[in-house]
């Protein structure tokens, strides 16, 4: 395997007549890192990968592998390979030959020519499919096809766009386990592009949250959720309850948010930023898997916690967790994940409960 390469993009912007389909990215992406574009369709994700790949010339900014100009580089010596959506693969050519498409066109001949591929196919766990065609394969062994042909020229940068988009749930996550191992035990630079969160959180060792063409927010899976810089962030990634109010104190490190209809809420002050002031509006998120559906009144509810009355709208049985929609004052609704414990059955819809959850769980967010 090629040694893994470091890939920056400086202002990077893509105009399609009018419209900015990118728009002013700069990322930096360090060798042997899962780099994972995410967002919605249109957000711009794919254009950059094809922008890197050499298949979509950027009108603004610079790409570079390595410290070297890679834009003004044709694609075929970019020394990067692409994974596409529907692995392209020829139907006509056993798996061998499909493999060993791209040594063919480096002149690789012979028995370093058969041993590269046959190597390759190992490490995708296909060894013994030499002689099928596509069509005998499941489209996860297609997917692995696809990834030994890209792997097998040694490149240093591996991108793979929605690789996984056509393959049912429970095949998409064994492959994303086996991709995790494969770029693991390879140790190449790959930049994946999805618009799978769960993909997304479970593969990265970072995130670029895109939207409209632009970085929305960059940090690791851990950071994006726990802590997403505005609205976008919170919903896009992961479920979310946004509650919109005015602060109405702030004292001791945690600010006093009032909802309307009697309801307040403690959050603690953000310790990056300004801080939020007195009658300034305010957009605060909670994290479902963060509250508490606790029945028998508010003692229920920990020293300290912030405890709102409400009914049980609907509640989810989904195995080992309740998903419960709490009807609070005025229409607002909470939306809380609770662990099933085998001897607690859910609380039943009409139920009067108390959600509760810790200032420190409510996170402020930008606009």
């Amino acid at each position: 395997m090629a040694q893994a390469a470091e890939v920056r993009l400086e202002g990077v912007g893509k105009r399609y007549g009018t419209l900015w389909a990118v728009s002013d990215v700069t990322l930096h992406v360090g060798r042997g890192e899962f780099y994972t574009l995410l967002g919605p369709s249109g957000c711009g994700k794919t254009t950059l990968l094809r922008m890197i790949a050499g298949f979509v010339r950027p009108d603004t900014g610079a790409i570079w592998l390595d410290g070297a100009r890679l834009d003004p580089v044709p694609p075929w010596r970019r020394q990067v390979g692409l994974v596409f959506q529907n692995y392209a693969l020829w139907p006509h050519l056993s798996v061998f030959e499909n493999v060993a498409f791209g040594l063919r066109e480096q002149r690789v001949r012979g028995d370093v020519l058969r041993e590269r591929v046959r190597a390759a196919l190992r490490q995708v766990g296909l060894e013994g499919f030499e002689r099928r065609r596509p069509s005998q394969l499941s489209g996860g062994q297609q997917q692995r096809v696809a990834l030994a042909r890209t792997l097998v020229v040694q490149p240093r940068v591996l991108l793979l766009d929605e690789p996984l988009s056509n393959l049912d749930a429970q095949l998409r996550a064994q492959m994303r386990t086996e991709l995790a191992r494969l770029q693991r035990e390879a140790g190449i630079t790959t930049i994946y592009v999805t618009h799978d969160q769960a993909e997304a959180l479970s593969l990265s060792t970072r995130i670029a949250l895109l939207s409209a063409g632009a970085v929305v927010q960059e940090g690791t899976a851990w950071e994006v959720y726990h802590h997403p810089r505005n609205r976008f962030a919170a919903e896009f990634i992961g479920a979310a309850n946004i509650l919109e109010g005015v602060v109405a104190e702030v004292r001791a490190g945690e600010a006093r948010v009032d909802l309307g209809g009697g309801i307040a809420v403690r959050a603690a002050v953000p310790a990056v930023g300004a801080a939020p002031a007195a009658g300034s509006r305010a957009v605060v998120c909670v994290r479902p898997e963060a509250i508490r559906v606790v029945t028998g009144g508010a003692g229920g509810a920990a020293a300290g916690a912030n405890a709102l009355a409400g009914r049980v709208g609907a509640a989810t049985f989904e195995g080992g967790r309740v998903r419960y929609e709490v009807e609070l004052n005025r229409g607002l609704l909470v939306r809380a994940d609770a662990p099933a414990a085998p001897g607690d059955a859910p609380a039943a819809p009409g139920t009067t409960v108390t959600v509760a959850f810790e200032p420190r769980d409510a996170r402020f967010l930008g606009e």
